[in-house]
């Protein structure tokens, strides 16, 4: 009993150290977030009134309601390409055990491991000979690319503790592998693909090195892009960027407390099934 004991205090000490650890930067972030520029007080202290500026400055002079609706946009297509890609394709690597397979899933998983900034400048060309600089569709395509091998490695891991039987019972009835895959395999993916959505759309809303450089056209910034712009070499506005940063964190925050349960029981599947 003792030594329960103590692993429960120790236990709650870990945790009570880890929520400190996590929750202080959004304290911080808050409190600068209503505090007025003027004010020169301590940033771990929080101000005894409420200033709205910083957030009219976010919204009029940031445009972040615009960007905002940029960044909804390229994270929901990449998102749904990422999860329809990402399952159609490990399904097949899952389920057939090739040389072949077991290469092209290496391949995939490799990419991982490339710097993105490494090939910014070919990517850049690319996409300029190709039209897409400017346009939705280039930076998704860009996102798509680095995003997906994430979610095929927890996709093929979670469909391989699928049991074979299922695809069996279901040639027997007359299905096909796409029908199996869509009737009976998809519909079991409901906790990995929750995981997917929530890690590949933070990735995609909180992206700025590619959506720096394709997004060059004011229309189409992005959530990163509007708090960045209220930082120059000569002045800032450290107030209305919190401002900001404050509403970019509701969305995704929102979509993870919905899915949280299916988030934790997808990657504990994925990792050691």
């Amino acid at each position: 009993m003792k030594t329960k004991k103590k692993a429960f205090i120790w236990q709650t000490l870990v945790a009570i150290v880890l929520f400190l650890i996590f929750a202080s930067p959004i304290y911080v972030l808050i409190g600068v977030a209503f505090k007025s520029p003027r004010d020169l007080s301590s940033m771990w202290t929080m101000p005894s009134y409420i200033n709205w500026d910083n957030f009219t400055a976010a919204i009029h002079e940031g445009k972040i309601l615009l960007s905002m609706v940029n960044s909804l946009i390229i994270t929901a297509a990449s998102v749904v390409l990422i999860v329809l890609v990402g399952a159609l394709a490990s399904y097949p690597l899952s389920r057939v055990k090739t040389r072949l397979n077991g290469f092209i899933k290496g391949f995939v998983l490799g990419i991982m491991i490339v710097p993105p900034l490494s090939i910014l400048v070919p990517l850049y060309e690319t996409l300029v000979n190709l039209g897409g600089v400017n346009h939705y569709w280039g930076i998704v395509i860009t996102l798509l690319t680095f995003e997906l091998p994430l979610g095929i490695f927890l996709y093929s891991n979670f469909i391989a503790s699928i049991p074979n039987a299922l695809d069996e019972a279901a040639s027997i009835d007359g299905c096909g592998p796409i029908k199996t895959f869509f009737a009976i395999v998809l519909p079991q993916l409901k906790p990995v693909t929750a995981s997917v959505i929530i890690l590949a759309g933070v990735h995609c809303w909180n992206d700025y090195q590619f959506s720096l450089y394709l997004l060059q056209d004011p229309s189409y910034k992005t959530i990163t892009l509007a708090i960045s712009s209220f930082f120059s070499q000569t002045t800032s506005n450290l107030n209305a960027a919190a401002a900001s940063a404050l509403l970019a964190i509701l969305p995704i925050s929102l979509v993870f407390l919905f899915l949280q349960k299916y988030f934790i029981k997808g990657m504990v599947d994925s990792a050691i099934k």
